[in-house]
C-alpha cells in the first residue's frame, strides 16, 4: 500500500513535535523563567516612569533626589538579572534547540536506514539530503524561539492589559481592540507563508537532487561535452526556485507591512484616544506617559513576533516535510515472534511463489517453485526482464513476496530476524559501491571490529592483496568518492575481500564480472569460484562462459523457469540455453 502524503495542521505537527522535549524539560523550564525575568524588567520600566511623571505633576516635594536614585537602583539591578537570563536564553536556550535537532536527525537517519529497496526505487537522494540537513537547520531556532517568544508575548499583553486597565479600563479596551483584526491578517499571511515555505524547501530538494545527480555523472558530462546541457538544466531549476522564493518574499512583505500599518494604528489610537481622556481629566499625565510607553512595549513584542514568524513557518515547514518521512512505514519489517537463524546450512526453497514491483502491474514472477541444495551451485541466464535480479533480491528480503514462501532451512523467511538472514547471505553486484575513505575501512565493512589479519587474509583469497600492496600507502590508500580512484577490476575483488571477511553461507553473485574486461573478468572470476566454494550459490551471468561449471543452470524467461540442467545437458537438449551459448560463443 502506497504511503499518501496528507496535509498536516500546524497544532498536529507541535504535538509531533513536542516529544523532543522531553529530555530537555528542566533547560526549558529554567529558560522560560529567564524569559519571564526580562519581560518584568521591560514592564517595570514604564511603571517607574509613571511614578517619577506622577510625583512631578501632582506632588513635585514628594520628588527627592534618593526617591530617583532607589528607583535608578532597582532599575539597574533588574538589568544585571536581565542581562544574565538573556545570556543563558542565547546560550543554554540554543544548545537545547541544536540538541533537539541532533535527535531527529539521528532519528530521521534511523528511520531512512529502515525504509525498503522500493521506497528508494522512487526517491531522488537529494532531496532526502535536503530534508535532512537544511530543513532540520531550521528547526534549531524554532525549538528554542517558538516557545520562548510566545511565553515573553503572552505575559506582556496580559500584565500590560491588566496594568492599563487599573489606570483606564475603557481606554485599555480602545486601545486592546486593534489587537484582534491585527491577529486576524496576520494569521491569513502566515497561512500563505507556510505553503510558500513548503514549496520552497520542495525546490530546494529537487536542485540538490539535480546538483548532485550532475556532479556525480561529471565524467560522463565531459566525455560528451554535455556542460553547456547541464547548466541549461541547473539554469532551468534554479530559476524555479527563484520565481517560489519570489513569491514567498512578496507574501512575507505584505506580512509585515501589514504589521507596521497596525503599528501605526495603535499609536494613533492612544494619542487621539488617550489625549481625550487626557482632556476630559479620566486619566492623568503620567498614565498618559505610562500608557505610550506599555503600547511601545507590547508593538516591539508584536514585531519580535513578526520577525519570528518567518523563522516560525520555517521551523514548521521542516517539521512538516520530517513528518512526511517519519510516516511512511518500511514494507520490510520482522514478524513480532520473527527469530535468529542460527547453524545455517544454506538449503533454499520457492513456493509458489508470484512476485510484482508495485509501479507495474505485470507479475515479474508467477507461481515459481524452486529447491536449492545446501552448497548448490545455481546459475540464472536469460533474456532482460526475465526475473532473475528479482528472484535473488527476494531471498534477502529487499522485496516481499506478493504470493508464495521462500524457505531457508525450512523456515519461512518471514519468521527470520531481517538482520540475521541478512546476515547469513552475502551479495557481489555487478554495480560495486565503495565507500568514501580507505581500502581497509571498505574490507573491514564485511565484519564488525576484523582485525588486520582478518582484512589481509581477506583480500588474499579475493586475489587483492597483491595490488593493495603495491598502492603508496597499502591498505590504507584512500579510494576516493564511489571508489573512483581504483579499476573496475579492483573494485569487484574489494566487493568479494567484503564478503569473504563475511563468510556467509549464502552467495549472490549478479552479473559481478559483466563490466570488466577480460583479463579482469579472468581474475575476478578466479576469486568468485574461491568464494564459492561450499556456499549455496545463485549466479546472475551474460557471460556464459563464466558458469559452465554450475551444479544446475536455470533460464528464467517471462514464464518461468523453462530449462533446467548442467552446461552439458542444456547443450545437447538444444533448447534456449543452446541457442544463447551458441550466440554469446559466436560473438
Amino acid at each position: 500500500m502506497k504511503n499518501k502524503e496528507r496535509k498536516r495542521s500546524g497544532a498536529g505537527l507541535i504535538k509531533r513535535f513536542l516529544p523532543y522535549y522531553k529530555k530537555y524539560k528542566w533547560i526549558m523550564v529554567l529558560d522560560l523563567f529567564c524569559a519571564a525575568l526580562t519581560t518584568l524588567c521591560e514592564l517595570v520600566l514604564p511603571m517607574i516612569v509613571r511614578e517619577i511623571t506622577g510625583a512631578a505633576t501632582s506632588d513635585p516635594v514628594s520628588l527627592t533626589l534618593g526617591m530617583i536614585l532607589r528607583l535608578g537602583a532597582l532599575y539597574l539591578i533588574l538589568r544585571i538579572i536581565d542581562t544574565a537570563a538573556n545570556y543563558y536564553m542565547a546560550s543554554t536556550g540554543h544548545i537545547m534547540g541544536t540538541k533537539i535537532e541532533t535527535d531527529m536527525r539521528r532519528d530521521f537517519f534511523a528511520h531512512l536506514q529502515k525504509l525498503s529497496f522500493s521506497y528508494y526505487d522512487n526517491a531522488k537522494v537529494g532531496t532526502l539530503m535536503s530534508r535532512i540537513t537544511s530543513d532540520l537547520f531550521d528547526v534549531t531556532e524554532f525549538a528554542h524561539h517558538c516557545p520562548e517568544e510566545f511565553f515573553i508575548a503572552g505575559i506582556k499583553i496580559v500584565c500590560s492589559f491588566i496594568l492599563l486597565c487599573s489606570m483606564s479600563v475603557p481606554l485599555t479596551l480602545i486601545v486592546f481592540s486593534v489587537i484582534p483584526p491585527m491577529i486576524f491578517v496576520l494569521m491569513f499571511f502566515n497561512r500563505r507563508m507556510k505553503e510558500g515555505f513548503k514549496e520552497s524547501r520542495r525546490q530546494v530538494g529537487e536542485l540538490n537532487s539535480q546538483i548532485e545527480d550532475s556532479l556525480l555523472g561529471i565524467r560522463v558530462v565531459k566525455s560528451f561535452a554535455n556542460e553547456g546541457v547541464e547548466e541549461e538544466k541547473f539554469d532551468k531549476g534554479n530559476q524555479r526556485f527563484l520565481s517560489v522564493k519570489t513569491k514567498v518574499y512578496k507574501i512575507m512583505a505584505s506580512f509585515q507591512s501589514s504589521t507596521r500599518l497596525f503599528d501605526g494604528i495603535m499609536y494613533i489610537v492612544v494619542v487621539v484616544a488617550g489625549g481625550i481622556f487626557l482632556m476630559n481629566g479620566k486619566i492623568t499625565g503620567a498614565d498618559y506617559v505610562a500608557y505610550l510607553m506599555f503600547v511601545s512595549t507590547l508593538l516591539t513584542s508584536i514585531r519580535r513576533i513578526v520577525e519570528f514568524a518567518e523563522q516560525f513557518q520555517r521551523g514548521l515547514t521542516g517539521i512538516e516535510r520530517f513528518c512526511e518521512i517519519m510516516d511512511i512505514k518500511p514494507e520490510i519489517e520482522d514478524e513480532p515472534n520473527a527469530r535468529d537463524l542460527e547453524s545455517v546450512e544454506g538449503n533454499i526453497e520457492f513456493c509458489d511463489v508470484s512476485f510484482s514491483y508495485e509501479s507495474e502491474d505485470k507479475r515479474v514472477l508467477s507461481h515459481l517453485n524452486l529447491k536449492v541444495r545446501a552448497g548448490e551451485s545455481i546459475a540464472l541466464v536469460g533474456p532482460s526482464g526475465g526475473g532473475k535480479s528479482t528472484l535473488c533480491s527476494l531471498i534477502p528480503r529487499f522485496y516481499d513476496v506478493s504470493s508464495g514462501e521462500i524457505l531457508v532451512d525450512g523456515v519461512n523467511i518471514k519468521d527470520i530476524k531481517t538482520a540475521s538472514l541478512r546476515g547469513h547471505i552475502g551479495v557481489v553486484a555487478q554495480d560495486v559501491y565503495l565507500f568514501s575513505g580507505s581500502i581497509r575501512e571498505n574490507i573491514a565493512y564485511g565484519k564488525e571490529n576484523a582485525t588486520d589479519e582478518e582484512i589481509v587474509k581477506a583480500a588474499t583469497l579475493a586475489g587483492a592483496h597483491e595490488f593493495i600492496s603495491e598502492l603508496p600507502d597499502g591498505y590504507d590508500t584512500y579510494v576516493g568518492e564511489r571508489g573512483v580512484k581504483l579499476s573496475g577490476g579492483q573494485k569487484q575483488r574489494i566487493s568479494i575481500a567484503r564478503v569473504f571477511l563475511k563468510n556467509p553461507p549464502i552467495l549472490i553473485l549478479d552479473e559481478a564480472t559483466s563490466a570488466l574486461d577480460n583479463e579482469s573478468e579472468r581474475l575476478v572470476q578466479t576469486s568468485l569460484e574461491t568464494l564459492a566454494k561450499g556456499r549455496t550459490t545463485f549466479t546472475i551471468a551474460h557471460r556464459l562462459t563464466t558458469i559452465r561449471n554450475a551444479d544446475r543452470i536455470l533460464v528464467l524467461t517471462e514464464d518461468g523457469i523453462v530449462e533446467s540442467g548442467t552446461h552439458i545437458e542444456l547443450l545437447e537438449r538444444g533448447g534456449m540455453y543452446s541457442e544463447l551459448y551458441k550466440m554469446y560463443s559466436a560473438t
